[in-house]
């Protein structure tokens, strides 16, 4: 274990909690104007745009494209899933606000990945839930009812 490696690969989970709480604050202000299908519409626009730039333009990209059609039938459902969050945490943020909303999210993600990493779900390496994961899931089911208000 590199534990560098492994600070570094937190530090960049932390930036992206960090941007979702952002993103979903400013998706929701942008619903608010032009309506929640628009505002998904829009996110996925702006997002696709700049991929190909950096993909195509600037050249950014590392992997094959080539390779897509390799990709089993399920990872294709990501961007089908992707326009179901953008919608949803703009639709829940204006009536519960930007904490609970995250702390609902946070609690739904945690409990869903335990399940993947315990069945090597989508075929991913399989990572066994101890006592230690338990009393985490419990803990964090605490805080997020100490959380919400």
């Amino acid at each position: 274990m590199n534990l560098s490696a492994d600070m570094l690969a937190l530090a960049l989970a932390l930036v992206s909690g960090v941007l979702m709480a952002i993103q979903g604050s400013l998706n929701t202000a942008l619903s608010k104007v032009i309506g929640l299908l628009e505002t998904t519409f829009v996110v996925h626009i702006t997002g696709t745009i700049i991929l190909v730039f950096l993909l195509f333009i600037f050249r950014m990209g590392k992997g094959n494209l080539g390779a897509l059609p390799q990709a089993p039938w399920y990872a294709y459902l990501g961007g089908i899933i992707g326009v179901g969050i953008i919608y949803l945490v703009a639709a829940s943020i204006p009536k519960v606000g930007v904490a609970n909303a995250t702390t609902a999210i946070i609690v739904g993600q945690v409990l869903t990945a335990v399940a993947i990493d315990y069945f090597g779900g989508f075929g991913l390496d399989r990572v066994p839930c101890g006592i230690n994961q338990i009393i985490g899931l419990v803990l964090l089911a605490i805080g997020a009812k100490l959380l919400l208000r």
